[in-house]
Order: C-alpha cells, then sequence, then structure tokens
C-alpha cells in the first residue's frame, strides 16, 4: 500500500504543487489537505496520515501549535516547510521541539536548482519518514531504502550484541558528533547530559542549511552547561566548548604546532553534505587519531561511515545509536553494518556514557 500524506498549507498553489510532486511516485497517495493548523489537527484525527507536510505560518492556527496538538492527539510523522531565514530557523527549532521529524526549505529551488531533483529529494523524505512512524502510530507499509529507513516488512532488527566498553578515562581529547534526520533534538538531549568542565573538546556536524546552524548555536547555548557556538576558521578546540559546524562549509582538522584547531572550506561539486560527516571524521582521524571518539547518530543516508573507517584505521573510537531509538535508522546503520561501531547505544544512554568515559 501506499504512504498516505496529508499537505498542510494556506496557499492553494502550493497545496496542488506538492500534491503534484508526490503523485509522481505510485508509493505516495495524498491523504488529503488543510488550509490552516486546526484544520490539520482535525485532518489528522480523522485521516490517520502516514505522513504530514505543515506549513509554519497560517491563519487561525499556526504550524507550531498544530504539530504540537497533533503529537498529544495522533502522533504522525510530520515534514515541515520553512523559510530559510534567522526567523524561520528559530520556527523551525520550535516546531522540532514540538514534535515534527524533520523539515526542507519552502521554495523548493533552496532544495536543488533542477525542479526533477528538487522532487526528487521531497519524495525521498516523505517515503523516509513513512517507513518510520512515530511511536504509538500503526505499522509502516512503504518500502525502506537501502541507506535511508529500514524496510517494515520484516521486523526490527535486534540491537548488536556488543560488551560495553570499559571507561577510558582521560584519553579522548576530541568527540565529533554527526547527525542528520532526527538529530537537532538527538543532539539536544547528548549535549545536556554533559557537564560544565568536560574535559573535552566537542565538535558537531549536522546537516543543515546556513542560515539554520547560527540559531541552532545560540539555543544549544541556552540549554547547555558547555558553551556552545557556530564554529569559525581557525577556532582551536578547547576542553568545555562545543563548536557547531556551519551549514554550507566543510569543517575539517588540522593541526598546528602541536595543538589542533578547526578549519573552513567551500564544498566540492561532489560533496552533497555541507557539514558533512565524512569530512570531519576523516580528518580529525589524521589530526588527533587514536584520541578521537566519532558518534554517529539518527540520519538518512550513510554520510559518516568512511570517515568512521578512517578513524578506526587510525585507531580512534566509533560509537553509533541504535535503530529503535533513531527517528531515521540511516546513517548509524551504515556505520553498524560495516562493522565499524565500538558500541551501539540508544539515544538515552549516549550522553551519560560520553559524560561518564571520560572524567
Amino acid at each position: 500500500m501506499a504512504a498516505r500524506v496529508l499537505i498542510v498549507d494556506d496557499s492553494g498553489f502550493f497545496r496542488r504543487r506538492i500534491a503534484e510532486i508526490l503523485r509522481a511516485d505510485p508509493r505516495l497517495e495524498v491523504a488529503g489537505f488543510a488550509a490552516d493548523g486546526a484544520e490539520a489537527v482535525e485532518a489528522a484525527r480523522r485521516l490517520r496520515p502516514d505522513v504530514i507536510t505543515m506549513d509554519v505560518e497560517m491563519p487561525v492556527m499556526d504550524g507550531i501549535e498544530a504539530v504540537r496538538r497533533i503529537m498529544a492527539e495522533a502522533p504522525t510523522a510530520i515534514l515541515m516547510f520553512s523559510s530559510l531565514t534567522h526567523e524561520g530557523a528559530r520556527a523551525t527549532l520550535d516546531a522540532l521541539e514540538a514534535g515534527a521529524a524533520d523539515f526542507l526549505p519552502k521554495r523548493l529551488q533552496d532544495l536543488a536548482p533542477d525542479q526533477a531533483e528538487a522532487g526528487r529529494i521531497l519524495r525521498e523524505r516523505v517515503l523516509a519518514l513513512a517507513a518510520r512512524r512515530p511511536a504509538g502510530t500503526h505499522a509502516p507499509t512503504v518500502p525502506g531504502r537501502a541507506g535511508t529507513a529500514p524496510a517494515p516488512a520484516r521486523p526490527a532488527a535486534p540491537r548488536p550484541v556488543i560488551p560495553p566498553a570499559a571507561p577510558r578515562r582521560g584519553r579522548w581529547r576530541l568527540v565529533v558528533l554527526g547527525s542528520s534526520t532526527g538529530g537537532p533534538m538527538a543532539l539536544q538531549r547528548v549535549l545536556r547530559a554533559l557537564p560544565a568542565g568536560y574535559p573535552a573538546p566537542v565538535v558537531v556536524i549536522q546537516h543543515m542549511p546556513a542560515s539554520f546552524t547560527g540559531p541552532f548555536a545560540e539555543r544549544l547555548d541556552g540549554l547547555c552547561a558547555l558553551s556552545v557556538r557556530e564554529a569559525r576558521d581557525g577556532d582551536p578546540i578547547l576542553p568545555g566548548e562545543v563548536l557547531l559546524a556551519p551549514g554550507g562549509r566543510q569543517l575539517w582538522f588540522e593541526r598546528h604546532g602541536g595543538a589542533a584547531r578547526v578549519r573552513l572550506r567551500s564544498p566540492r561539486p561532489d560533496e552533497h553534505y555541507k557539514p558533512s560527516v565524512d569530512v570531519a571524521l576523516a580528518s580529525a582521524a589524521e589530526a588527533c587519531g587514536a584520541e578521537t571518539l566519532g558518534v554517529v547518530l539518527t540520519g538518512m543516508g550513510a554520510d559518516g561511515r568512511e570517515g568512521a573507517r578512517r578513524l578506526k584505521a587510525r585507531g580512534g573510537t566509533v560509537w553509533a545509536q541504535d535503530e529503535a531509538s533513531c527517528v531515521i535508522y540511516g546513517m548509524p546503520r551504515a556505520v553498524v553494518e560495516a562493522g565499524l561501531a565500538d558500541r551501539v547505544l540508544p539515544l538515552e544512554e549516549i550522553g551519560p556514557a560520553l559524560a561518564n568515559g571520560i572524567h
């Protein structure tokens, strides 16, 4: 059966455009439309769609409040459409905290200059969310894709049995966290578990537009005991500080005068993710080697697998988030299935394990 999608937007033109794009894939079916948040809440309760696409700014009830009510009454995978502005970033982060699973720019040309490619990306994201439902909803019916979401026709794979590693007190001089879909809320949970005075630098690679990483760093800084800010080219990596890779750039590490620092560069045409977990981990392997811990969190695709491979070859350590706690089990699965994960942990254990493993 096709995945059923509820399209929510106050623009009739935009509703028709999204419906046209989704209907191009027989695995997707438009279940209905809503023109404001109040209609969306009622339609979600009545139609029980697999995925909802949701605008932020709407009359009667905005998208953030609609997300909050839907997740309380009829939990559903929700994809937000957002403007790529500072205020759009804040609103999208609010929607993710309310329970939305993912977001895309509302201007589809910001996804890709080619209309066909933009449509493909949108359909891929909707299919991935349909295959990975929130707790409390009916079983998904959409086949998963390799490297994105697990196929729902088979039961979830059991968590790999990996013995807990003994705490390596003082060993890691750099922790790199990599994430994509579902990452903003996962990162909040991990970083909030780290105490003030944490003895290792932490660098975060989250797939995000350039206009979002600044507001996201500000939000994390207000929630965490550690100082969090967007990275700048040439920043030293310092204990007790979290650096967030800026969107639209590649963050890599170099050792300078015996100390490591971050560098930023423009992405190459062949680099799909910007920032990329692979780029960061591979360069961390060269700059810090065995003193590096890489943690791959929820996200689509396989970004992080090749970087983890380079890190392991230099004696570094790799952890992966487990399937059950991921919004999308793509990036961690790629690492686990390649045999690169030293530990596979549920999200709620990653922050405490980091805190206890270094002190």
